[in-house]
């Protein structure tokens, strides 16, 4: 599935990019700036951009709507005046929707950041592993992989620790796997999560 749904000429198309670019940076740092609790809800699953001949409809797919919805003057139509003028755009011409997540926990990124934040608070990263793995169970899906890289437990060696629940096939082309990679700034360094999701595609 793509994230964004425009077509453009040759000579725009690198333009547009970077402008969804800069649309997706923008709404992840509003959100983990104005909202108190986003740690406590996980993030965001993706964004999704739409484009049309005078219209931009951007649809924000994140497990905590009510959180965005106009409290103490924060909220999603402050978001959207602010991205307004980044992007030179009147109200009109910019359309924000939230879009609620039924699982959170089934979307590779909102688990990632799940799992970063553990890791920020000194959380031995095989039990942070282990209960990743029991939120993602929950779930409907059929396997899940998660890895993490670095100076694990802040040991002088890094290295790379991984675990694995259900099938996990990566070498099927047809099998529908969901994939994040996301950093996780520790006081030993950065470590790197990736996270593969295999989907019940029947």
């Amino acid at each position: 599935k793509h994230y964004s749904y425009w077509f453009a000429q040759n000579k725009n198309y690198p333009q547009l990019l970077e402008w969804d670019r800069e649309i997706r940076d923008f709404v992840e740092r509003y959100i983990q700036k104005n909202v108190k609790n986003v740690s406590n809800y996980g993030g965001i699953g993706h964004i999704e951009i739409r484009r049309k001949t005078d219209l931009v409809q951007i649809n924000i797919h994140t497990g905590f709507p009510d959180l965005l919805i106009e409290e103490q003057s924060l909220g999603i139509s402050q978001m959207k005046i602010d991205l307004g003028k980044k992007l030179g755009l009147k109200s009109q011409n910019l359309r924000v929707n939230l879009i609620s997540v039924t699982q959170p926990y089934g979307e590779p990124k909102i688990l990632a950041e799940h799992v970063a934040l553990q890791l920020r608070n000194r959380v031995p990263f095989r039990r942070t592993m282990k209960k990743a793995i029991e939120l993602i169970g929950r779930t409907t899906d059929r396997g899940i992989k998660i890895q993490i890289a670095g100076r694990l437990n802040g040991s002088e060696m890094a290295r790379v620790e991984w675990a694995r629940e259900g099938r996990v096939p990566l070498q099927t082309v047809k099998a529908g796997i969901k994939y994040c990679c996301h950093p996780a700034q520790t006081i030993y360094g950065v470590l790197g999560i990736k996270i593969w999701i295999f989907r019940d595609t029947q």
